[in-house]
């Protein structure tokens, strides 16, 4: 009895080190004022691969993965999140799937046609999170559905968290839209059964051009985790200018800007404030192919990192977000 204890004992602890890791990158580029994700494969799966013992790090196990799989090497890149939930990989199987996630931004020159992979509009996967030219029309269809789903909770405690949440997630009209708010909007769909990943069947009348394009496992859900990380970080951080060339015009540097939250930004409230942080110097030369006047070239000031970090000061875009 004693050995077979023991033996049961062991094989429980086995099944608790079944563990696999996997190193999983969302990576973005900013190209013809469209936001886009480098997606591999026919089902739009973001690339990613087991963490391996010959690998040196974490980091450079997912640089070599993503080069393999799409023939990009990748630049700037950051820890996004470690995804562990026990359902990722679906009901029945004893092994947990960890994926640590990782935020990677590339320069418009560096994309390129592969046969490996494919570069994909962010807005593709979420329609409702672009607002640069109005409302999207999948919030009208949307909004109703959620309501609907807060309404159909069984105790009024539930039915009053989920109106919350709409609420904050998909306000009105007459409420500000939070653009930071990519990952609660897609988890709540999710919850609502609005989303194909949800494993529920969306109903027929939503399109995909409402409910937006799936993704392999969680991968949706990664990627919003990614959109929401850089939409918060470019307004503390000038980490919009790895995503763009080496010089470029002022309007260029909105426009990308505008692209990556989803929405249109006051004109000269961003140039002065681009201007007062003296993130940009003039190149001393002007671009001809701006459908109008020249106008001037800029570059980025990267010595900039260096004299925030000693005076330990963030830098306030936020401002410079302000909608028109």
């Amino acid at each position: 009895m004693h050995n077979q204890a023991t033996r049961n004992k062991n094989s429980n602890a086995r099944e608790g080190r079944d563990i696999n890791l996997d190193l999983i990158a969302v990576v973005a580029a900013v190209t013809d004022r469209e936001p886009c994700v480098l997606t591999i494969g026919q089902r739009d799966a973001l690339p990613s691969g087991p963490f391996a013992l010959s690998h040196r790090s974490l980091q450079s196990g997912l640089r070599d993965w993503v080069e393999q799989q799409t023939g990009h090497p990748l630049g700037y890149i950051e820890q996004l999140y470690t995804f562990a939930d026990g359902d990722r990989i679906g009901a029945g199987r004893k092994q947990r799937n960890i994926s640590i996630s990782y935020l990677a931004l590339t320069r418009q020159e560096a994309i390129a046609a592969s046969a490996k992979s494919h570069w994909k509009s962010w807005y593709d996967y979420f329609p409702w999170e672009d607002h640069r030219y109005g409302t999207p029309k999948a919030l009208s269809i949307l909004r109703p559905r959620l309501m609907a789903w807060a309404k159909g909770a069984s105790s009024a405690a539930t039915r009053r968290e989920r109106r919350q949440r709409v609420a904050i997630a998909f306000p009105s009209d007459d409420r500000p839209w939070n653009e930071d708010l990519t990952l609660q909007r897609y988890e709540l769909l999710y919850e609502a059964a609005l989303v194909e990943e949800s494993g529920v069947k969306p109903e027929a009348t939503l399109s995909v051009a409402v409910s937006g394009k799936a993704m392999v496992c969680d991968h949706r859900r990664i990627l919003a985790t990614g959109i929401a990380r850089l939409r918060s970080k470019i307004k503390y951080r000038p980490v919009v200018f790895e995503l763009m060339r080496p010089s470029f015009t002022l309007l260029h540097l909105q426009r990308t800007v505008e692209a990556l939250a989803g929405r249109l930004i006051n004109k000269p409230n961003f140039r002065r404030l681009v201007e007062q942080q003296e993130l940009v110097e003039e190149t001393g030369e002007t671009a001809l192919d701006t459908g109008g006047r020249p106008a001037k070239l800029y570059r980025f000031r990267r010595n900039v990192l260096d004299d925030r970090a000693v005076a330990g000061t963030k830098l306030p875009l936020s401002r410079g977000l302000t909608p028109l």
